[in-house]
Parts: C-alpha cells; structure tokens; sequence
C-alpha cells in the first residue's frame, strides 16, 4: 500500500495542474483589444479617446478585455508596448503610433501573428493594414487657415503670420500644415514658419519668442497654431512681449482651457473634433475584427480602407451649440470663477 503512495500523490499533482491550467485558460479565452496612444500632453487622449474608446468596447463586448498603453511620445517606448501586447495574445492593434512613418515594423508583426491592425488618428505609411479612422487633416488645416484670415481681415490689420505647425513625425501635420497653406498662400504674408517637435507647448512657446524677435512685435496680425497646446504657449509668449492685444491665433482639439481661452478672447478659435464618434467607430472596427468580420468603408487613403470624421470650427458664439450641446464639457466645467463674466457674455448658462 504504501509503494501505491508516491503513484497517489504524482496523480494528484497532474489533476491539480491541470485544474489551475484550466483557471488561466478562462483568462486567456477573453477576446484582447489593445490600444496605443501617443501622448499624454495633449489633454485628449487620456482624458476622451481612452474611456471613450473602452467604454464602447466594453458595452459591444462583455467577453474583451483593452490593453491599454500611453507611449509619452516615446517611439521605442511604444514599440516595446505593442511587443508586449502581442505577447499577451493581443487579438486586434489599435494603433495611434508617435512616428507613424517609422511605425511600419510594428504592423508588420502584428501581420506575421495574424493580427489585424487600425491606425487611429494618423495615417501609417509604407504597409498595408485593415482600417484607418481619422478626420479628414486637410480639411482641418483649411478651416483654421480661413478662420484666422476671416478674423485678421475682420480687423483691418496688414502685416505677417507666424505659423505654428505640429510634429514632423506626425504625417497629419503635414496634412493641416498643407490645407492652412491653401487657405492661406497668395493672400497673407508668412512670415516665419516652424514645424513644432512632440507637438510641446513649450517649444511652440520658444518659437513664437523667436518669431517676436526676429519680425518685431507690431508686425505680427495673426497665428496659425496647429493645436490647442501650442496655442497655449504662443500665447503665453505674446503675453510676455507685451501685446497690448493679442492678435488672432487658431488651434484645435478643443481643450478645456481653449475654449475658456476663446470666451475670453485670447484665442479666435479651435477645431472641434468629434473624438466620441472616432473613438467610438474604432471600437466599433476592433470588436468587429475580433469577430472575424470586415465592415465596409467608406472611402480609402490610398489602399487602406477609411473612416473620414468632419472637422467643426468653433468660435465664441458656437460653444453653445457645438461643444455643449454634444456634452463634450458642461458649462459647468466651462465657466470657473476667472471666466464667469465672459461665459455670460456669450450666453452660456
């Protein structure tokens, strides 16, 4: 009996391994979705785009799980998160890549595991991929472009234009860069022009200085600004040379602090972007991946099938009907203290 003992108990550790095999087994029949996004500097990602994005996956799957990673504009970061997402057994790549021209090898692994990929928000090059889901940048730049020739020539001022495009790793500065070009060559004067790494404020603040310096304050009526970010600190390098009124500056993403920018006039405008029906719709794709299923698009940027977003001006007098009436902030969380007097103004109650 007892020779049967050491029988007994080997048995007894093979039923118990595969028991506990069993549990992790439950862990991994979860469907996994992950999501990369680029930075965290612009307000958007982590405050709209990430809890947009899982909540939506979240109410289509009750069986997915997001993997979620934020590469602080941090390009091997990035790629060690999307490494180890596929380690993980990642089922779908969402992917809104720091450098979208050098974010080619990360597709292509996910490729060789069978892994579908949507680039979201900016256009990767050099690769093919199942779906692309942004607003259609081009037409961005364009808005901004008209909105801040509109208001330099609403206020009767000849002069120059700083132009504050985003990151040159980002192929949708190119695109806003191109569509304010169009809107603005051959009817204002560009007088410096820069293309502003990591999107930073404070760089965008630097070139703005340099831009003071180097045309003379008085002869610059207007700012291009790529973002609301850099817009910010463009303004803050205003403030410190003294403009005695700030001369017109765009922006985009409608950042809290823009729009409380806008009211209070330090700012003409910014583009708002329906982040909830781009998050919503990539969501939307990655579940349906997932599954095995393809949903037809719309339109295709170059070979890549395409969900295109329209781009919504907002100034001043469309808060209103534009930002808060689709809930993307309350007026509420408008209208602090420091700009009470402005909100009213405006209508905002």
């Amino acid at each position: 009996m007892h020779r049967l003992r050491p029988i007994l108990v080997a048995l007894l550790l093979v039923v118990t391994a595969c028991g506990n095999s069993g549990n992790s087994g439950d862990s991994d029949d979860k469907t996994k979705i992950a999501l990369f996004l680029p930075e965290s500097k612009t307000t958007r990602y982590e405050a709209f785009d990430r809890p947009l994005f899982e909540a939506k996956v979240k109410k289509l799957c009750s069986n997915c799980e997001v993997l979620y990673a934020n590469a602080d504009q941090d390009a091997a970061k990035q790629q060690s998160q999307v490494e180890s997402a596929l380690t993980q057994g990642a089922d779908v790549l969402v992917l809104d890549a720091v450098d979208a021209a050098a974010a080619a090898p990360l597709v292509n692994q996910a490729k060789q595991r069978h892994v579908p990929v949507i680039a979201y928000d900016r256009f990767i090059t050099g690769i093919s991929y199942d779906y692309y889901v942004s607003f259609d940048n081009v037409r961005v730049g364009e808005v901004q472009g008209k909105a801040l020739l509109d208001e330099v020539t609403r206020r009767g001022k000849t002069g120059q234009v700083v132009m504050l495009n985003g990151s040159p790793t980002d192929p949708s500065s190119a695109d806003y860069k191109k569509g304010a070009h169009k809107a603005l060559d051959g009817k204002i004067t560009i007088g410096r022009e820069f293309d502003t790494p990591d999107w930073s404020p404070d760089k965008a603040q630097q070139e703005m200085e340099q831009a003071i310096t180097s045309l003379g304050r008085d002869t610059i009526v207007g700012v291009y600004s790529a973002n609301d970010g850099m817009a910010s600190g463009a303004v803050a390098a205003m403030k410190r040379a003294g403009y005695p009124t700030l001369p017109p500056i765009t922006g985009q993403d409608a950042e809290l602090a823009a729009v409380q920018r806008i009211l209070t006039g330090e700012q003409t405008m910014t583009v708002y972007l329906d982040i909830r029906a781009q998050a919503e719709k990539s969501a939307e794709l990655a579940v349906a991946l997932s599954k095995d299923q393809k949903p037809k698009a719309p339109t295709k940027v170059g070979q890549i099938p395409a969900f295109l977003l329209d781009p919504i001006a907002v100034g001043k007098d469309t808060i209103k009907d534009t930002i808060v009436k689709d809930g993307f902030y309350t007026v509420k969380q408008i209208c602090t203290p420091e700009v009470a007097a402005a909100c009213a103004e405006a209508g905002l109650k």
